[in-house]
């Protein structure tokens, strides 16, 4: 359904039934016929609802002139006139209806009533109404209105004035010297706005003329006033740029002058549309941001920064003095107004500024410190993450604001400490220079990490980085405490039996059942029953009391364990090139091998809570064999080349296309800016005073292109209908057979969050189908809020209607229903059944796209998983990729590097949507191609929080797939 974009809307009704009872004409008839004034209010209320529904109903015409109108019931005369605003006032032909006559003369008595309000509410009225003939006949009492003595009454007079003009100009031929005498002799404020407003838009030469008689006293004006003076210079110096730098100052003396919180906004924006100079810049994002610091209103304070934000975008470099002021907004509890204020900044660091910002950023991180609250440990992590920004673009901050962020990775949550680890190994890896000092800070701060995730990234960033000898020592001392007294089964055994002997007198005593061989090789009295009971009995403090690598082994995380095995074969391999001392080498031998091999018996032991499992066992098994290795004589040269690719090269040379990854995807970003926003060398310099007098050269206003964008879209209304009436006839779903008495087909468009049915019923019978009608019903998130009415149709006629259903998920819904219509000479009604009608709700399904940390939160969180197995002849893996991206509306987050090869045999990748409704939808996708078969087989897992939208990409996927391996008959 194509929607007139010129037509205004006016009036948003609530509707207080959204049950879907229905009325006929004749229970509405009723209602007004003998009900009460609190009984019409109602009854008027479902009439306009209904109205707005796209039912007319233009029999209640006549029953409404009647019985509502004359009643002064004040409510029901201000619902009397919302009808008249609704309400079809012509008839087919085009002309007016006879029964406006009446309610034309009804208007006129309102016009002139005693009560200021009903006269200020019908004058309202007229501002709406677009029919010239009615409006003729008002316009001696328009002209009464505006020497009312009621402001309330004149200032909708003037409006009246207008818009009575602007419909049609013969009506009020001297509109512009009765809006003129009426604003010279005007004392209200609210009339000298609505005044001028008018006179803008009619005469610009007396609004310049009254603007100008204003100027010495601008500053006394009212705000109201104020602000249609700034509307009107923005709009005439888009028209004439030879007064634009009379306008600015103007404008930058109402700025600094002005106390006024609305007016200061309007004149900020406006000087930013006017010019593009870096002084008068400055001063409005300062007033911009003395108002976000000053307003309690958190959207305000959003928009506010929304605005600094585009002033830095078109003019790059012109906001670097106000970097720390903007940061005074974060003083604000709401986490959007901080996350943007230091979007903000980060844009805006410079080398002068940069340690101002650390040291103010470092201050805020400490406020956090002893908070426990949920939003502030969300803005704790805002703030790590914006640190972590700075340092990685200034070198010079990077040592001091690691150990910072070191001293505070005690105090951090998970996801917030592996930040810090993290933003360490990309510091260490674009800054070697500062290797030694950063590995000496992480050292000393390791004991303090609670998080096994990010203590595995300290691991591998120990691993990889140590080179000297000392370093490499200091390391492995860290690794002795932290793993604690080996072996470990022996250590634990022997404190929980001193534990047991201190407290012999308070417990049971437990049954021995002889001795036992435990893992490591040694006897033992105690039970496998007693002594896991006694390690589930230990106490949380006594659990957090142990160094971070032991409570992380006994809790049962042995893939950090894993990665200890590695990290310690890289630290070994590393000093046996550097160092001679071969006594030293082989100490470190034996003792990983001795951490190890415990590591390998506690882990299959009952003192740990989760047995060690099959892929870490192997790992640090094959830790072992390495180590176990380089104590033979015979080893070949080519076996310890191989040993250092596989340890120290390979994994040092992958992290580095990982970085150089991502400084690749931040140069593109910066060039595509410098592409927006930059000016070729080569760009022809215009000249104002050379160029034709209708060539127009001045400021763009971009004020009335958003809002112009805001309220038709991005696409222009002709290629709107051009795109309708293409694609119109692939859409048209037929809902009965040709056979049947009647043929019914419906067009179907989305517009917005409605689904509209453009029904078209054809009469194939030979008789008159009376009392026709149509009922609708729902299956998923679908709502019917239209009921038509019943109608006649003639033999071989049409009729149409339109159904809207109000959508509220992205979840696939389905539209049935039934035709009934009266049997004749006195048989019972028959009815056709209507074929099922499928919406399809993907045109609310959106690509998105998320960060890894996001995407693995709603995956844990996310609890309908809809899992589909693939096989598919397409040619290759990425063309399949593509289809899938294509159906589902999703987006590709696995990187186009860690996709592999076009012509590659596996293919692993995680895809991201979500709906205008707020619905995430989540997938993963495992295929390969088959070396026989050449057939794509594997799987898609699609995760989301609510199951109809799992189901309905599985859907959309499972219909691809059908499409794809049709088989098709090119010759018979």
């Amino acid at each position: 359904m194509i929607v007139e974009v010129d037509e205004p809307a006016y009036t948003l009704v609530y509707d207080p039934n959204p049950s879907g009872v229905t009325y006929t004409i004749s229970d509405f008839q009723r209602a007004l016929e003998k009900g009460s004034d609190s009984e019409k209010i109602e009854t008027m209320k479902r009439i306009l609802v209904t109205m707005l529904d796209g039912n007319p109903l233009p029999d209640l015409l006549m029953h409404i002139i009647r019985f509502v109108m004359p009643s002064k019931n004040k409510q029901l005369k201000k619902l009397l006139y919302f009808y008249w605003e609704i309400v079809p006032k012509l008839d087919g032909e085009g002309k007016l209806k006879q029964e406006m006559i009446l309610v034309c003369n009804a208007i006129q008595h309102d016009l002139q009533h005693p009560n200021e309000y009903i006269r200020g509410n019908t004058l309202r009225f007229l501002t709406k109404l677009k029919e010239a003939e009615l409006l003729e006949q008002m316009v001696p009492s328009v002209r009464a209105c505006l020497e009312y003595r009621h402001a309330y009454v004149r200032k909708y007079a003037i409006l009246a004035v207008l818009s009575i003009y602007k419909v049609s100009q013969h009506l009020i031929p001297d509109a512009c010297e009765v809006i003129d005498s009426f604003l010279v002799a005007e004392t209200d404020p609210i009339c000298k706005r609505n005044a001028f407003l008018g006179l803008a838009e009619l005469d610009r030469e007396s609004a310049l003329n009254y603007l100008q008689e204003n100027l010495t006293s601008i500053d006394s004006v009212d705000t109201l006033l104020q602000n249609e003076f700034i509307a009107f210079i923005r709009k005439d110096a888009i028209k004439t740029p030879a007064l634009v730098s009379q306008y600015i100052e103007l404008l930058q003396d109402l700025l600094v002058s002005n106390r006024s919180s609305e007016v200061m906004y309007e004149a900020a924006i406006t000087l930013t549309v006017l010019t593009n100079k870096e002084g008068i810049l400055l001063n409005v994002a300062s007033k911009l941001i003395d108002l976000a610091a000053k307003e309690s209103d958190n959207n305000i304070k959003l928009v506010v920064l929304e605005k600094i934000k585009e002033i830095n975008e078109k003019n790059p470099g012109s906001l670097e003095d106000l970097t720390l002021d903007i940061l005074r907004v974060l003083n604000s509890q709401d986490l959007d107004v901080r996350a943007k204020a230091l979007d903000i900044s980060l844009e805006l660091i410079t080398s002068r500024n940069v340690d101002s910002v650390v040291k103010l950023l470092r201050k805020e991180l400490q406020s956090t410190a002893d908070s426990t609250n949920d939003k502030t440990l969300e803005y704790r992590q805002l703030l790590i993450k914006s640190i972590n920004k700075v340092a990685i673009m200034f070198s010079e901050v990077s040592a001091n604001v690691i150990s910072l962020l070191l001293d505070f990775i005690g105090n951090l949550s998970s996801e917030s400490a592996n930040d810090v680890i993290s933003f360490t190994k990309q510091v260490i890896e674009r800054y070697p220079e500062l290797r030694s000092e950063i590995l000496t800070t992480l050292i000393d701060a390791l004991h303090e990490v609670k998080s096994a995730k990010a203590y595995r990234g300290a691991l591998w960033v120990l691993g990889e980085h140590a080179q000297s000898e000392a370093e490499i020592q200091s390391t492995w001392k860290h690794i002795r405490s932290s793993i604690g007294e080996v072996p470990i089964v022996q250590s634990e055994l022997k404190k929980l039996q001193t534990d047991d002997e201190e407290n012999e007198a308070e417990k049971v005593p437990i049954v021995s059942t002889g001795p036992v061989v435990l893992p490591d090789g040694t006897y033992a009295t105690e039970s496998a029953l007693s002594v896991s009971e006694k390690v589930k009995s230990t106490s949380k403090e006594e659990k957090e009391a142990r160094p971070p690598l032991r409570r992380f082994i006994l809790n049962g995380d042995f893939f950090t364990a894993s990665v200890l095995a590695n990290s310690i074969v890289k630290l070994v391999l590393k000093f046996e090139k550097i160092s001679k001392n071969i006594a030293i080498t082989n100490a470190l031998k034996a003792e990983g091998l001795l951490i190890l091999v415990s590591i390998i018996r506690v882990g299959q032991s009952n003192l740990v809570e989760k047995k060690i499992d099959e892929d870490s066992a192997e790992r640090i098994m094959t830790a072992i064999s390495v180590l176990m290795d380089e104590t033979s004589s015979e080893e070949t040269e080519n076996e310890r080349q191989l040993l250092n690719l596989a340890y120290l090269d390979a994994t040092n040379s992958s992290y580095k296309s990982r970085v150089d990854v991502n400084l690749k995807k931040t140069a593109s970003k910066r060039s595509k800016y410098v592409a927006k926003h930059g000016e070729a060398v080569d760009k022809s310099i215009t000249f104002r005073q050379f160029k034709d007098a209708g060539i127009h050269t001045g400021p763009v206003d971009s004020i009335e292109e958003d809002i112009k964008l805001a309220t038709t879209g991005t696409l222009s209304y002709a290629k709107l209908q051009a795109n309708s009436i293409t694609s119109k006839l692939k859409k048209i779903v037929p809902l009965t057979g040709f056979s049947d008495p009647v043929y019914a087909e419906c067009y179907i468009t989305n517009h917005q969050f409605d689904v509209v049915l453009d029904v078209l019923l054809v009469n194939q019978t030979k008789e008159t189908l009376r009392d026709l009608h149509v009922q609708f019903a729902t299956l998923g998130d679908l709502k019917i809020i239209d009921h038509p009415p019943s109608t006649n149709v003639i033999p071989h006629g049409f009729h149409k209607i339109t159904i809207t259903a109000k959508v509220s998920s992205a979840d696939t819904g389905v539209i049935f229903g039934n035709i009934i219509y009266d049997g004749g000479h006195g048989e019972d009604s028959r009815y056709v059944i209507l074929n099922d009608v499928h919406i399809d709700t993907m045109d609310y399904v959106k690509p998105a796209t998320c960060d890894d940390n996001s995407f693995r939160k709603m995956w844990n969180a996310f609890e309908w998983e809809n899992k589909l197995r693939i096989k598919s002849k397409l040619p290759s893996l990425r063309d399949y990729l593509d289809k899938l991206v294509e159906v589902t509306h999703m987006n590709v987050l696995t990187p186009e590097e860690a996709l592999g090869e076009k012509d590659s045999r596996f293919l692993s990748c995680n895809l991201y949507s979500r709906s205008t409704f707020g619905e995430d939808a989540l997938a993963n996708l495992c295929i390969e191609k088959d070396p026989v078969t050449q057939e794509i087989v594997g799987e898609i897992r699609i995760r989301s929080k609510t199951q109809g939208l799992a189901l309905t990409n599985g859907d959309n996927i499972t219909r691809m797939g059908r499409n794809m391996n049709t088989v098709s008959v090119d010759r018979v």
